[in-house]
């Protein structure tokens, strides 16, 4: 009974219309994030730091009289041309009056402006550039206090559990932030997964994980001051970008644009951040320093002679094992950004100077030569204590035209280099093309940037893209992106090669939305004897249909919207053929302070190669995308409701697999065919 019900739940038509458009729901853009996932293990990895920064934003959103560039460049969906007009415009006509003026910027489609929405708000003007003391003098003037606590519970019993674990199954997080007027901001985040211990073992401070940070803006000639843990993203992050990347169509939405900021770090990772002291100072009206200095501990994998093998960033001290990897290695970073922006009519360029050094307190031994060649790719992995790397980015943009590039330099001269260009043909029609080369042996630990593998190394790669948007009513993106590796590989003893091509189609009807996206990819790898390196093809098809239902509320204080979603992947090979499928249906309901949202999915398939990823509305700040593979459903009901200054969120998620009587293996293994979990979240606004 339980199946038959989901399956009219899912199959429910979506029959009523839609009249009018109203201001965007806390969901919206939720539902934007979820478009520029690709479905990938890199979404994954690095999509739940976005996700924060987001949930951050859209509770704390920008106020588009008082904003910078920097700022506004946070935005991971604006690209160079969007940021200069909006700049421009705001330099002319501020203050603004409304959210209605943004019609007035030609490269903002309705799309964008619905998104922009969502973290911005118009409030008071420009504050003047402050000192220290004034601002500190007017600290709680127009601020606002939040505490956020997150609670997760599970249903069920891992093997770990049973004495294994060092802490108890429940992962919790408390949140402390204090914002005044995008100028002051400062807070704590503490942070528990399940499973660590709390108040005991070596956490005898209590939560395993505390990020801290300080941020005051706009202080004379001091534009931005960072203590504590902050993220530092340079050019176009080959060497250093500690903030976000989220892909390919993330990419083509922001046309490769470049970015330089410093930004407070409030996340409940363990990974990606650095702790100290930044700061960006205006020397001249035309040139700008940004310098930063950096000690924090960090857990890794030793080899048997006490150097590093491996980093790692999970995060997760659960065992003694785990736990005797906590802090047991030290890293210091030291860099500067040296920037000239020249002021010209109608246009804007940078060039700047950008070096990074880094060291640690033991040495890194990534590749051990053997007899045997199974670690042989990781021949030119950093080796050694200290590193350095140096590079020059450089941009020019206008209302039609954007260039940017970045040439960097390692210790040894490797060289590493990627250049963008993009031009907006028409108001219908953008182009952007992408070029990237890295040497095997250029090394980073800081960057990030655009690549088909893990890294910035070992790639040499040409990406074309076209967002085109004929009517109101259609949207046509797409892109082809091949990639050459000269080196070896993990699973690939050759040099081999990498194809990529993604198009997506949407149109805008009365009564909703239809999108269907198609992704091809042909990935090499070993066959199954390491005799020869084989094509790895693999499709991905997905067709989504939203129904928003608004009622004759003129506030908008009342929604319905449905989102009816089918996947599916065909992986083949010489070797193999695999199959998945998924359809999953979604509700979300607003009543003026009252949210609720539904989920059911459906899927099956024939083994982990054709695991299909499925993004998830979730609380604030919990990024939820999950891979599901086999025979099962999921299903989960969310709720928000906002009273006062408290706003109290709830939801509860179950998995039931249909293929198997055990889920996962190890100390996460579960004894029982079905996993559910409930997450708790209360917001209080203290002022």
């Amino acid at each position: 009974m339980r199946i038959v019900l989901s399956l009219l739940f899912l199959l429910a038509p979506c029959v009523a219309t839609m009249s009018q458009h109203t201001q965007p729901s806390v969901t919206d853009w939720q539902a934007a994030f979820q478009s520029w996932l690709s479905g990938d293990e890199a979404s994954e990895q690095y999509g739940e730091e976005t996700f924060e920064l987001l949930s951050d934003l859209a509770e704390h959103p920008l106020n588009l009289n008082q904003t910078s560039r920097a700022q506004l460049e946070q935005l991971p969906f604006l690209s160079a041309q969007q940021v200069e007009e909006l700049v421009a415009y705001m330099d002319r006509y501020r203050p603004l009056r409304s959210l209605g003026e943004l019609q007035m910027i030609e490269s903002l489609d309705r799309d964008t402006r619905r998104l922009l929405a969502c973290f911005v708000i118009i409030g008071d003007t420009l504050v003047p550039q402050q000192t220290v003391k004034s601002v500190l003098s007017h600290l709680f003037q127009g601020g606002h206090a939040t505490v956020t606590g997150t609670l997760r519970q599970p249903f069920y019993k891992r093997k770990g559990d049973d004495g294994k674990y060092l802490g108890y199954p429940q992962r919790h997080d408390l949140r402390l932030q204090f914002a005044s007027r995008d100028q002051l901001k400062f807070g704590l985040t503490a942070a528990q997964d399940a499973g660590e211990p709390f108040f005991s073992n070596r956490n005898t401070l209590g939560y395993d994980h505390y990020s801290y940070y300080f941020q005051l803006r706009r202080m004379g000639r001091v534009e931005e001051l960072n203590l504590g843990m902050y993220r530092v993203q340079l050019g176009m992050g080959l060497v250093m970008n500690s903030a976000f990347y989220l892909g390919k169509l993330a990419s083509l939405q922001s046309l490769g644009r470049s970015t330089h900021a410093l930004s407070a770090y409030t996340s409940r990772s363990m990974a990606d951040y650095l702790q100290g002291a930044a700061a960006t100072v205006r020397l001249f009206p035309d040139w700008r320093l940004t310098a930063f200095a950096s000690w924090r501990p960090m857990d890794a994998t030793l080899n048997s002679d006490g150097t590093v093998r491996t980093v790692d960033t999970d995060g997760y001290h659960r065992t003694e094992t785990e736990m005797e990897k906590k802090n047991n290695t030290h890293e210091t970073d030291l860099g500067f950004s040296l920037s000239w922006t020249p002021s010209h009519p109608g246009f804007s360029s940078h060039i700047s100077l950008n070096a990074v050094y880094t060291s640690f307190d033991r040495s890194f031994v990534p590749y051990v030569k053997t007899a045997s060649s199974a670690q042989s790719y990781r021949r030119y992995y950093p080796e050694g204590s200290s590193f350095f790397n140096a590079s020059l980015d450089y941009g020019l943009t206008s209302a039609r035209f954007a260039f940017s590039g970045e040439t960097a330099l390692n210790r040894e001269g490797a060289l590493a280099a990627i250049h963008t260009a993009s031009f907006r043909a028409t108001d219908q029609l953008s182009l952007m093309l992408l070029h990237r080369y890295y040497d095997k042996r250029y090394t980073s630990f800081h960057a990030r940037s655009f690549s088909e593998g893990s890294s910035t190394q070992n790639e040499h790669g040409l990406y074309l893209g076209a967002n085109w948007r004929p009517s109101r009513k259609f949207l046509l993106q797409g892109y082809a992106d091949y990639a050459h590796f000269p080196f070896l590989r993990y699973q690939v003893s050759a040099p081999s090669d990498a194809l990529d091509a993604f198009l997506l189609a949407r149109t805008y009807y009365n009564i909703g939305t239809l999108e269907a996206r198609y992704r091809f990819r042909i990935r090499q790898r070993d066959n199954a004897k390491h005799t020869q390196v084989i094509n790895r093809n693999e499709h991905r098809a997905r067709l989504r249909f939203s129904c928003p239902v608004i009622s004759s509320d003129a506030a908008g204080a009342t929604s319905l919207t449905l989102q009816t979603q089918v996947d599916g992947v065909l992986i083949n090979s010489h070797e193999q053929n695999s199959r998945g499928v998924m359809a999953s249906q979604q509700a979300s309901f607003r009543y003026r302070s009252l949210r609720l949202q539904g989920y059911f999915g459906w899927f099956r398939s024939d083994d982990y190669d054709s695991r299909l990823y499925q993004y998830e509305p979730s609380v604030l700040y919990d990024f939820s995308f999950p891979a599901f593979y086999g025979h099962g459903i999921r299903y989960s009901f969310m709720a928000r409701a906002d009273w006062g200054r408290l706003t109290f969120l709830a939801k509860i998620g179950t998995t039931d697999y249909f293929d198997r009587a055990v889920i996962s293996s190890g100390l996460q293994q579960i004894d029982g065919s079905s996993q559910t979990d409930l997450l708790l979240q209360v917001l209080l606004k203290v002022l």
